[in-house]
């Protein structure tokens, strides 16, 4: 699976510190935690072999049927090309984003980084606060998902609705090539929502999770 950083270091100060604003409001945990992309889709590679295989089929043999000149295709040859248009297949949805998402149903795309989310929130331990207020801004790149999830201790308070308009506004930053910005905005508004519903900061509130954005493989 792909593991790039996008970030800056410049980025990545603005996060952690967009964090801490929000955090000093209420006595919400916020873990922004971004993938390139929520799995491999090996899946993907294939069918755009297959597709571009299966077109050659259908070329080569409406070239035979149709030219009034013999062609002198062997087996050998003709498998040779086939084979070869199914690599390059397989090399153009490896080299463009948009041909893989082509190849790859909403429905999966969904599922997989759905999964991954629930992974991130398992293993950046966001359940693990003492009145269980984590939430998690998961961003999957590739496939330009969101998913804003909320411990126990947020979801008694806000509905999951409520997270729409965030997950949305990271979306449309996403699209525009600046994720960072999508992140930051997100971070402001789990903050504003979380006063709103009345997530106070106690007293005796201490940092309990990492500021900084987590950057999974």
């Amino acid at each position: 699976m792909t593991n790039l950083n996008p970030f800056s270091q410049t980025d990545l100060d603005r996060i952690a510190e967009a964090v801490r604003t929000a955090e000093s409001k209420t006595s919400g945990e916020i873990v922004p935690y971004f993938v390139t992309q929520s799995d491999d889709y090996s899946v993907a590679h294939w069918r755009g072999g297959v597709s571009l295989a299966a077109i050659a089929v259908l070329v080569l043999l409406a070239v035979q049927t149709t030219s009034s000149t013999w062609l002198p295709w062997g087996i050998l040859e003709f498998s040779g090309m086939i084979v070869g248009a199914f690599l390059l297949g397989m090399l153009l949805v490896h080299l463009a984003p948009s041909l893989r998402r082509l190849m790859l149903s909403h429905a999966q795309m969904d599922r997989l980084v759905s999964q991954r989310a629930s992974a991130a929130f398992l293993s950046e331990e966001v359940f693990k606060t003492r009145e269980r207020t984590g939430i998690l801004i998961f961003l999957s790149f590739f496939e330009r998902r969101v998913i804003v999830l909320g411990d126990s201790g947020i979801n008694a308070k806000v509905h999951p609705s409520d997270w729409q308009g965030i997950v949305q506004a990271v979306v449309k930053s996403v699209k525009r090539g600046k994720p960072t910005d999508g992140l930051i905005d997100a971070i402001q508004q789990c903050g504003e929502l979380l006063q709103r519903h009345g997530v106070e900061r106690r007293r005796d509130d201490t940092d309990e999770l990492s500021d900084s954005l987590r950057i999974g493989s």
